[in-house]
């Protein structure tokens, strides 16, 4: 007769699996959820709800960020990235939809650009100054990092020509949403082409991979599943709230409509991905920190960004273009080419983030005094 087994050597339950991070991130979600839901059966007013959707998309965000790591194991590191670049994009996906179909398009516009600097300028600083004052001057492998830095130059210069090409006087004027069509599918056609590399293994792909590094029991492909599914689902309900709120409350704020997208949105749907990368510096992991922020604006660059310009087509009443204005074009160009070249030695230091937040809140500051969103 076989001895029973141990508790000790006994399969361990859900709880532990999931394990503290994961309960943390599905309790804010939860709560969020069933207390954005009490908000608006209530007729509770629209600051109080847009407040807490955001912290729930966050919450949400982080569960489907979880849920991604554990299927990247399953498939390598490659497919890690894919998977991120699909999945980890979704709160901000569903915002961005949803505000489309209101009519948002300077605030999809500039949350998208705004996703782009925050990650470029302030987390990448902010990992800077935080792994800096820590562990002093740290150094990481510059070859992979130099390569998601250059593709993100690329990208953003692509992003930058229906701007040019559409001033007065350009070989495009009065052809903008033309030219940001073609622009949009031939960088969708450059992503998926990117794709097989990816999953083949090149070195963007083991920049992506990092669900090795989280360390801690597998968890089923059932449970892994079902947490996706679950975030996804509750980022699409709490996205439809975020946006209902969204404009009645910043017009009781008294903000810009691109403010709100250049910082609020934008943060609000990248939170937990930007902790990540801070924390990630913190222990010193800067080659992983790097990464994973750098990718992060590559993916709307590349993606998100080309993607919600052709759904605007058909979601919208009006449709989204890639024509900048001038303070959200040179920002986005500076920072862009500014952030190539603090990766280009291989090393970074606390001042060089510190410069780098400098720089974003400056642009932040540039786009405060604009017109009030409107109810």
């Amino acid at each position: 007769m076989a001895p029973t087994p141990s508790p000790s050597t006994s399969e361990p339950g859900i709880v532990a699996l999931l394990g503290r991070k994961t309960l943390v991130l599905g309790g804010i979600a939860l709560v969020g959820v069933l207390l954005t839901l009490g908000l608006r059966l209530a007729g509770a007013g629209d600051v109080p709800i847009f407040l807490v959707a955001a912290v729930t998309l966050a919450g949400l965000a982080g569960l489907v960020g979880e849920g991604t790591d554990q299927l990247g194991d399953r498939f390598g590191p490659g497919a890690t990235g894919v998977l991120q670049s699909a999945l980890g994009n979704l709160p901000e996906l569903f915002i961005s939809l949803f505000a489309l179909q209101a009519g948002l398009t300077v605030l999809v516009q500039t949350a998208l650009i705004g996703s782009i600097l925050g990650n470029s300028l302030l987390v990448l600083g902010l990992a800077f100054v935080a792994g800096g004052l820590k562990h002093g001057k740290q150094v990481f492998d510059a070859a992979p990092v130099r390569n998601i830095a250059i593709i993100l130059v690329l990208a953003v210069a692509a992003l930058a020509i229906p701007t040019i090409s559409t001033a007065p006087g350009g070989p495009d004027q009065g052809h903008a949403v033309e030219i940001s069509v073609f622009v949009s599918v031939v960088l969708l056609i450059v992503f998926a082409a990117s794709i097989p590399f990816s999953l083949s293994g090149g070195e963007g792909a083991s920049a992506l991979g990092h669900a090795g590094d989280r360390g801690g029991a597998a968890w089923p492909l059932r449970l892994t599943i079902g947490v996706l599914a679950a975030g996804a689902i509750g980022a699409a309900f709490v996205s439809d709230w975020f946006v209902e709120a969204l404009t009645p409350a910043m017009a009781q704020l008294g903000l810009s409509e691109a403010f709100v997208g250049l910082v609020v949105v934008a943060l609000a749907g990248n939170a937990v991905e930007n902790v990540v990368g801070i924390q990630q510096a913190m222990r010193n992991r800067t080659d992983l920190a790097i990464s994973l922020i750098q990718n992060s604006s590559l993916q709307v660059a590349l993606a998100l960004t080309p993607a919600l310009v052709l759904l605007s087509l058909v979601v919208g009443p009006a449709p989204m273009t890639l024509v900048l204005t001038p303070t959200l074009l040179v920002g986005l160009s500076l920072s862009a080419i500014l952030g190539a070249f603090v990766v280009f030695d291989g090393e970074s230091t606390w001042l060089e983030g510190l410069m780098l937040l400098g720089l974003y809140l400056i642009i932040a500051a540039s786009v405060w005094y604009g017109p009030p969103v409107g109810v």
